[in-house]
């Protein structure tokens, strides 16, 4: 189950804290040891105005129908 968290600092460590619908969901208990995997959020920002030429939306779709062969 993937669910968005933000990091705290506590002292000279940074923290997560789970959400009690995740905690109630998995059935986590105190002292329960889990594994968690680390995902950075992509910023996607700079790929927005990135395409060297203007197209429309019909345009993209017919250039990616043809392998991307323009």
């Amino acid at each position: 189950m993937a669910i968005e968290v933000v990091l705290k600092r506590w002292g000279n460590s940074i923290g997560v804290v789970l959400p009690k619908e995740l905690i109630d969901k998995e059935k986590l208990k105190e002292n329960e040891k889990v594994l968690i995997e680390v995902v950075k959020e992509a910023d996607l920002t700079k790929l927005f105005g990135s395409l060297k030429r203007k197209m429309s939306g019909q345009e993209f779709k017919d250039m990616v129908r043809q392998g991307w062969e323009t």
